[in-house]
């Protein structure tokens, strides 16, 4: 179908295909997924030495182990002998080092080849150069990072620019002290959807007044529709009655000590491309991590992030954890009810985007476009 004149007021989306077609997301994977920073788990997930974790980034499974040096690695998790995969469980502790289940060769928690069956007898093997394949890692907001590229964008750039951008201040963030928050609880969420229709989502509230009652009895200025969190160096004020980023906005577990009163009583919302999203409220911090699997189907693990003395568990909790969980629930339902459209002849062309939702186009469309370059 054609592409129709669109009045001043719309933008077009992207062409329907990149929502649902296999060869753009298989694109996907080397242009994307693949050469920017990937917000990979929480550093608590591997806190102590010998815990590990296994995730899919692109077409790779990498593995990120803390070492007995305390400190993180990455590498793929890839057996340099015949390819097998050394970790099959997502999460896991070893001791001392890694053994591959086919042949036995061992890896130590730094990548290094320790052993091998007649390893003695091949004196020509350079044990570090036929180690595990390491791959860049970075620490941020209390988040491991990875980079599969031989050479990495700029992590300042790429990562901690658009936060910095969104508070005007480079230094904003830094008093949630998300690095020394702790996972309070962890909701995985399997999305029928395309990772990038969930990022407009994100990007938008015109949906809000229609969808999400509970976030609007909370933060009654969404029902006017724009996003505007957006605004650099501005959150979005609590309801005047409201007393906490609850499901009932009652009670909540008080602001986090480094927070100035400009930042109280305040939601802010921040997306780092590709796939991460974090929003910040005065007791706590929610942030989702989006691991795409298919060009139809999206895993979002979703944390929800507390000072170290909230209890681990409760009704004051489970009210908390709650509010953004039933906004998940309904947003990820509605990206299912697009994705089922995506490959429809008029969607061709694309959808539009009105002005409460043209941020979409700056924030994340354009960086897409730059990001992904022509099919």
């Amino acid at each position: 179908m054609s592409t129709p004149s669109l009045p001043p007021s719309f933008l077009a989306t992207l062409p329907g295909r990149y929502y649902h077609a296999p060869d753009i997301f298989e694109l996907e994977q080397d242009r994307l997924f693949q050469q920017y920073w990937y917000a990979f788990t929480h550093v608590t997930d591997v806190q102590q030495p010998g815990k590990y974790r296994t995730a899919q980034v692109g077409r790779e499974n990498v593995l990120v182990v803390r070492g007995n040096d305390g400190e993180l690695r990455a590498f793929l998790n890839v057996c340099r002998h015949r390819g097998t995969r050394l970790c099959m469980d997502e999460y896991g502790e070893t001791k001392k080092n890694f053994r591959c289940t086919y042949h036995a060769w061992t890896y130590g928690l730094d990548g290094g080849l320790v052993a091998a069956p007649h390893l003695a007898k091949m004196p020509d093997v350079d044990r570090t150069e036929w180690g595990l394949k390491q791959v860049w890692l970075r620490e941020y907001l209390g988040y491991v990072w990875v980079c599969l590229a031989d050479e990495p964008p700029s992590f300042e750039d790429t990562v901690i620019s658009p936060v910095s951008e969104r508070f005007g201040d480079a230094q904003a963030v830094d008093n949630w002290t998300m690095p020394e928050l702790k996972v309070g609880r962890r909701i995985s969420y399997d999305v029928k959807a395309n990772w990038k229709v969930l990022v407009e989502n994100f990007l938008e509230c015109y949906h809000c007044a229609t969808m999400h009652p509970e976030f609007l009895g909370v933060i009654p200025e969404y029902a006017e529709g724009y996003a505007a969190q957006y605004y650099v160096g501005r959150g979005v004020k609590f309801g005047e009655d409201v007393e906490g980023f609850t499901v009932d906005g009652k009670g909540g577990f008080g602001k986090l000590p480094g927070l100035t009163e400009e930042q109280d009583r305040q939601y802010w919302g921040v997306l780092i491309n590709p796939q991460f999203f974090v929003s910040l409220v005065p007791d706590h911090v929610i942030a989702h991590r989006m691991f795409p699997v298919s060009a139809h189907r999206t895993i979002v693990e979703c944390d929800w992030l507390y000072a170290q003395d909230v209890p681990d568990e409760g009704p004051e909790l489970d009210r908390s954890v709650e509010l953004f969980h039933r906004v998940n629930q309904q947003d990820f339902a509605a990206c299912e009810r697009c994705q089922v459209n995506m490959g429809s002849k008029l969607y061709e062309p694309g959808g539009v985007l009105v002005p409460h939702e043209h941020q979409i186009a700056s924030a994340f469309h354009d960086w897409f476009t730059k990001a992904f370059g022509e099919p």
